[in-house]
């Protein structure tokens, strides 16, 4: 007997123009969260960080975007792939974490949410088309893929219309080094009702938030220029801490949404993990494998676009999607039948994974 099953059937994304490279901030000065410059030479300061990161360059939006223009530009794309009536979607789910925040004044705007901006730009009429923000960190936009499976599992929906967009150069404090790490993009995904006697698209999804001792490794604080006074915030995090956070949940989270399928780690063609950094992005992977008793994996197994498209945040894992299914990565191929991971860890502090097959053509 078929049963109901949520399958993609459309990406798309939105990569800004402006590119930043590392030699960009030779001219910034940094300090330390108590306000004290450091010693190190900046030049120094950028080398270790593409040592640590992989990072070589990011993406910044123009100043005439916000992120819900950008989000915008990622669901025209996956509706446009997808060849579907956009009135036929039962939810739009908008991942984001700052809301739009102008380039000329830098404060959040959250009203009307930002799925009802991108509603509005594309033209749906239909007031069954569902349009609401899921700030999550930056598993916003996996969460979303849960969510909406569950609305199409159930039957109450036939199509959804997933977004993942962050401009976090708007919320970057130049005077602080991890702000490099720190990118601007959009992605989005359709996913839709198919009838299927094999289990088909979203197979399996473990997610977890751990708040009481992690909560604040991620969060909003005045710049550490000491000579800064005015009232506008910047993202902080402690990296370390988040570092050390990810190394220890992220496997085991990847490994039980795997084994909840009902497979194992060889049935697993790919992994799109978040663009975070790409020196803990390899640990959590090597982990992952440990846990299956592998002392290593194949480098293709895990692509990433971390090294010039930066940490967009909820645009990281369908950014890479769709840069893969469209034949955009040299030497990185999705088919029918294939089973990934998509994994996320951020703010929250928060984790997620899933598990999907592509059904057969």
């Amino acid at each position: 007997m078929k049963k109901r099953y949520s399958a993609i059937s459309g990406t798309g994304k939105y990569i800004p123009t402006k590119i930043v490279r590392n030699e960009d901030f030779l001219h910034h000065k940094f300090y330390d969260e108590k306000g004290e410059k450091f010693e190190t030479d900046t030049q120094e300061i950028v080398e270790k960080f593409v040592n640590i990161t992989g990072i070589k360059e990011r993406r910044y939006v123009t100043d005439d975007l916000v992120a819900s223009d950008i989000g915008y530009f990622a669901a025209k794309d996956a509706l446009e792939s997808s060849v579907i009536d956009p009135e036929s979607l039962d939810y739009i789910i908008f991942a984001h974490n700052f809301g739009d925040v102008p380039a000329h004044n830098r404060h959040t705007d959250l009203v009307p949410a930002l799925a009802s901006r991108v509603k509005h730009k594309l033209g749906i009429v239909n007031p069954h088309t569902i349009a609401y923000d899921l700030p999550f960190g930056c598993p916003g936009w996996v969460q979303g893929m849960i969510q909406a499976n569950y609305f199409i599992r159930s039957g109450d929906a036939q199509r959804a219309l997933i977004i993942g967009a962050d401009t976090l150069s708007r919320i970057c404090d130049p005077h602080d080094r991890d702000s490099m790490i720190y990118a601007d993009g959009a992605g989005a995904t359709i996913i839709e009702a198919v009838k299927s006697d094999e289990p088909v698209g979203i197979l399996s999804h473990v997610s977890r938030s751990d708040t009481l001792e992690h909560a604040f490794e991620l969060w909003m604080d005045k710049s550490y220029d000491p000579k800064y006074s005015g009232n506008e915030v910047y993202l902080k995090m402690y990296g370390r801490k988040l570092y050390n956070y990810a190394l220890s949940n992220v496997p085991s989270t990847v490994k039980e949404s795997i084994e909840k399928a009902g497979l194992e780690l060889a049935d697993i063609k790919k992994i799109l993990i978040h663009q975070a950094n790409e020196k803990m992005d390899e640990a959590i992977i090597t982990r992952l494998f440990r846990l299956y008793g592998l002392k290593s994996y194949p480098k293709e197994m895990v692509p990433m676009t971390i090294s010039w498209l930066g940490n967009s945040s909820v645009a990281t894992v369908p950014t890479l999607l769709d840069i893969i299914l469209k034949n955009e990565m040299q030497g990185q191929q999705l088919l029918p039948g294939d089973r990934i991971v998509f994994a996320s860890v951020g703010a929250g502090l928060n984790i997620n994974s899933i598990v999907y097959k592509f059904p057969e053509e």
